[in-house]
Order: structure tokens, then sequence, then C-alpha cells
């Protein structure tokens, strides 16, 4: 009976160490979900005419819309129209930036009229308010980043059932909750942005590892996985060395990424940073190690928390996207609903300047790839 305990033991502590321990290479990501990954096509001629037949398949197996719909909408094709945009807070930067985009989207189309009203911190139960005021004062469109995909659906639905047209941006809600969604990136244009900035970076036989938040964060893992089938996809000789759980915390960060700098001194060119507080932490963990030039810093990050980095030459890109361009984006996206030119059978829509924007996942309208943020543009941005 003692024995049996102490195994039992053992094996606990056994387990505990493996959740511990880094993760290598040799283990294979599925981003804590069945979804298979969906490597993009390797940079250079050959691999773009390989891209056409692929984005002809993609269109031939394209899901059936997937949205929801508004209920007896009034007929205002070509007329003046009221939209309210609520994400998930304002008074930081980010969201800051999507109004921008919204407000150039209106100014260009000339019968459009879109106020931004949310609440100041990041709250569901506020964000619902918020949208219900306005469902009651009557206006013709919402827009929303959520904060919360399930609890913001039976809202967004009752807008719908009162012919109210709904939009969404940024953060998704239930899909039968809105009409479309206006998605910055997928998960493979991610990873392929990612490896492919370090391998113009580092060499197509870099070495590297990456700092993430943990495991199992859905969104970074899917990103990992996709990162990963992209590498041996395109630049098989690349090595992953090993990957660090962070918490989201900026001390862990630093430390972790100090960490793999010692552990691997020269063998290390780069770190790859999966969140907003990995990034800017591994690029300082970088600096402080006087390895500026030697270890390359490639991640997600918003402009500001970087600009120190790429300013002083430690970090040479930022990969996000654009929120001006999605704010932008998600009015023409409105615009077109309300017109009736974007249907559930469409495959694509007109976004003024940004051009035509694709149909994707059934009722998801794709931005485009990832933006890199360098030391030409990222003076231009203030989020």
């Amino acid at each position: 009976m003692k024995k049996s305990i102490v195994y039992l033991l053992l094996l606990c502590l056994l387990i505990g160490a493996v959740g511990l321990m880094p993760v290598s290479a040799q283990d294979r990501w599925d981003g804590a979900d069945d979804l298979p990954t969906n490597p993009l096509d390797c940079p250079g001629a050959e691999a773009a005419a390989e891209g056409e037949a692929t984005e002809e398949a993609m269109m031939e197996e394209m899901p059936a819309y997937n949205g929801g719909q508004a209920v007896n909408p009034p007929d205002l094709a070509g007329q003046p129209i009221v939209l309210v945009d609520v994400p998930k807070l304002i008074g930081i930067g980010y969201f800051a930036a999507t109004t921008q985009g919204q407000q150039e989207a209106a100014a260009e189309l000339g019968n459009v009229t879109v106020t931004t009203d949310a609440p100041t911190e990041a709250n569901i139960d506020d964000q619902i308010a918020f949208i219900e005021n306005y469902i009651a004062q009557g206006v013709n469109g919402i827009l929303f980043a959520a904060n919360d995909p399930v609890a913001i659906a039976p809202t967004l639905r009752s807008a719908l059932e009162q012919g109210i047209h709904v939009v969404g941006y940024d953060a998704n809600s239930e899909p039968d909750a809105r009409e479309w969604f206006v998605n910055q990136a997928e998960f493979n244009g991610i990873g392929k942005a990612l490896i492919d900035q370090m391998a113009e970076q580092e060499g197509e036989d870099a070495s590297f590892a990456i700092v993430t938040s943990t495991f199992t964060t859905p969104n970074q893992a899917r990103w990992i996985a996709e990162m990963q089938a992209y590498q041996e996809k395109c630049y098989p000789d690349m090595t992953w060395l090993s990957t660090l759980e962070a918490q989201e915390d900026n001390t862990l960060s630093f430390n972790q990424a100090t960490t793999l700098i010692n552990q691997y001194g020269d063998e290390l060119d780069g770190i790859f940073g999966m969140t907003s507080v990995a990034t800017p932490a591994s690029a300082e963990a970088v600096t402080q190690a006087g390895q500026c030039g030697a270890v390359s810093v490639v991640g997600l990050a918003t402009p500001n928390a970087m600009k120190p980095y790429v300013e002083s030459g430690c970090v040479t890109s930022v990969v996000l996207w654009n929120p001006v361009d999605l704010g932008y984006a998600s009015v023409y996206v409105m615009r077109a609903v309300v017109d009736g030119t974007l249907t559930p059978e469409s495959t694509s829509v007109e976004a003024g300047r940004l051009g035509t924007l694709p149909v994707v996942n059934g009722s998801e309208i794709l931005l485009g790839p990832p933006f890199i943020y360098n030391a030409d543009n990222i003076n231009d941005f203030d989020f």
C-alpha cells in the first residue's frame, strides 16, 4: 500500500515536471484543438504559381455561409445610414486607430455616419448595455469587437431580429449572431509572416526559440502550429531549439528570454515573441545582454511598445496588422451589406483603397496578410 502511494506521488511529480519543461521542435503543436495545419506557399515565383492553384482549390472548397441575417431590414441601398461602433473599450490607442479608419471610410463613402461609443474598461456586461442602448435608439447598423463571443451573441441576435445589420471586426462573436466578421489575419498568415521575417534577418538555416504565454493558449498555440508547418515546408534547414512559457508576464518573459540567450549562446540566432508582452520583453533581454545584431527578435506586438527597439536598431521588424485598415474595412463591409452587394453567395467585397477583399471561412472577410512595422513606418502609428 505504501509503495503504491510512493509510486503515485513520483508519477505526479514526473507529470508536473514535464509540464514545466521547455517544448522543443520534436513535439508537434496542435493548437489545443483538432484542426489540421494549412501552411501557405513558400516565397518565390514558382510558389506563387502554386498559390494560384491553391487559391482556386480553396474557392471550390469554400464553406457555406454561416452568418446570421437581419430580419426585414429597411431598403437603404445607396441612402444615408447611421452606424454605431462598439469596440471592447475606448481610450486606448488600438481602438482609436480602428475608429480613425472607420471615419476615413465614412468620409470617402459620403453617405455613412458612424459613432464610436463603448465602455472605458473591457467589460462584457457594460459592452452589452451600450449595444442594447443603441438598439433601442434604432440605428441602421452595429459594428462591434466582442469582449466575449458567447455572452455578446444574444444581444446581437436581438439586433438582427429587429432589422439592424451587424458586422464584427477584431474579435468575433458566434457566427450566427452577426452577418460578417472582418478578420485581421488568419493563423497560417501569421505563421508565414513570422517565419519569413526570421529567414530574412537570420538566414534560411537560422536556429530559433520561442517565448509564449502558455502552451495551450488557443490563438498562440495555433500560430506556433502554423509556424512549425510552414517552417518545415519552406525552411527545412531551420532549427527550432525550444519554447518557453511566460504567462503574459513582463518580468517572466524577460527572464525566459534571458534564459534562452544564456542557455544557447552563439547557437541562438533569433527569438520569437508570441504576445505583445513577450516580444518587447525579449527585445529588452537581448538589449541588456548586449546581443543586438547577434540575436534577432521577431514577434507580435504593438508599435508603441517596440519603437525604442526599432529606433535603436536592435529590432528590425514587428508583425501585427494595421488597425486603421481594419476599421476602414468594417465600414465598407457594412455599406456593402446594406446595399445588397455583399450577400451570402459573395466570394469577395470591394473595400475602397484596400481593393478587393476575399471571403473566407464561410462568413469572414479577410483583411489580408499581417502588416510589417519597421523603421520606415513605425512612427506613423500611435497605439
